[in-house]
């Protein structure tokens, strides 16, 4: 069977391997006689997929033991209000660093919660901002950013530190890419769909202590505390979607870790950039090089046309998933932890022959 070359923004590409392994036990897990979608989440087969998976990525990340682990439903969307709903008491604030959409869409869900406000944010957000652009008023009780910004192609390279305040991550887009220092931060969320599995699961990790400071007033169903009690099972979870985050996870570990993974990642992504900054022109990325993200790759060619002829192009030849958003326009490669090296290899040799026959 022929594997297109998978450079989606999300959902995106899973490891071959992991999908092969799934469609194995498709029918009957562990000769349960059953799939894993079929079984009650109460089952012992299910039991132990559930919280092997929790430890795995606590593993994986270097998940200190004062951290909590969930596995939640409702994507990052849902996060966006989960969080003041949870953290933004009475009387304090939260500021939003907004480096792209989808950090506006988290401050306009707190603003109907309390009181947010922008604590950086650049024109055109073709940067991260440093950090000593980020201005912390006072009462502030958590800054939230965006590690990874899918639209425009940006990423956190370094995280502010800052001092005291909790410091809040959308790491949906870049979760498991690289490694970091958990401790630096109080909360972090990601939607699976990018780098561990498929979507239907979100990825909390969140320090003990901040649970001190969760409202009271807030609906027991919406509560992170409520769902840790039960270990993520106050509801049903998506038990076949956390099957294959453990799948995935595994696949993770069996590449050398998350160390070993962000290596990959560091050359694919140097593959295509230094290609784009050898083109004379012919294809200009759209972030700065300080900012640049080594998930989603953006760029533009001399023209609209010539995005669209080559976006039509590379759809014939395999390549799917290389329009840009249509924010910003141009053509994008979203190379996340699924993505092959082959992959980037074969887009790069079709953007020379394309340069060629169009330059």
């Amino acid at each position: 069977m022929m594997r297109a070359h998978n450079f989606s923004s999300g959902p995106a590409a899973m490891p071959s391997e992991v999908l092969i392994q799934a469609q194995n036990e498709l029918l009957s897990y562990d000769d349960s006689g059953m799939s894993i979608m079929e079984m009650s989440h109460r089952s012992k087969y299910y039991d132990q997929i559930h919280n092997e998976t929790m430890e795995l990525i606590r593993q994986l990340l270097g998940i200190p033991a004062n951290y909590k682990i969930g596995l939640l439903q409702g994507g990052a969307r849902l996060q966006f209000a989960m969080i003041p709903l949870n953290f933004m008491s009475k009387g304090r604030q939260a500021g939003y660093v907004l480096t792209d959409t989808w950090s506006e869409e988290a401050f306009k869900e707190a603003e109907h919660v309390g009181s947010a406000y922008i604590a950086g944010k650049n024109d055109g957000y073709r940067r991260i901002p440093d950090s000593n652009e980020i201005e912390i008023q006072r009462d502030t009780t958590y800054i939230h950013l965006t590690s990874n910004n899918t639209i425009v192609g940006t990423q956190y390279h370094d995280y502010p530190q800052l001092n005291g305040v909790h410091l809040i991550a959308d790491m949906t887009s870049d979760i498991m890419s690289k490694e970091i220092d958990v401790n630096s931060f109080s909360l972090i969320y990601a939607g699976a769909q990018k780098n561990l599995g498929p979507s239907g699961v979100t990825l909390v990790i969140l320090r003990e202590d901040l649970l001190e400071e969760e409202s009271s007033l807030t609906m027991p169903a919406l509560r992170y505390s409520s769902h840790l009690k039960e270990n993520c099972m106050l509801a049903t979870p998506p038990t076949y979607n956390i099957y294959l985050v453990n799948l995935f996870a595994k696949w993770i570990q069996q590449q050398g870790g998350v160390a070993m993974i962000e290596k990959q990642n560091q050359k694919k992504a140097t593959l295509l950039y230094d290609f784009i900054d050898q083109s004379g022109g012919f294809y200009k990325g759209y972030s700065e090089r300080s900012s640049r993200s080594h998930m989603n790759i953006t760029f533009h060619l001399p023209t609209k046309e010539l995005d669209q002829k080559f976006i039509a192009q590379a759809y014939q030849e395999g390549f799917i998933g290389v329009n840009g958003h249509h924010r910003i326009g141009g053509c994008r490669a979203s190379i996340y932890n699924g993505v092959s090296l082959q992959s980037c290899m074969e887009l790069e040799m079709f953007m020379k022959h394309f340069q060629d026959q169009n330059g």
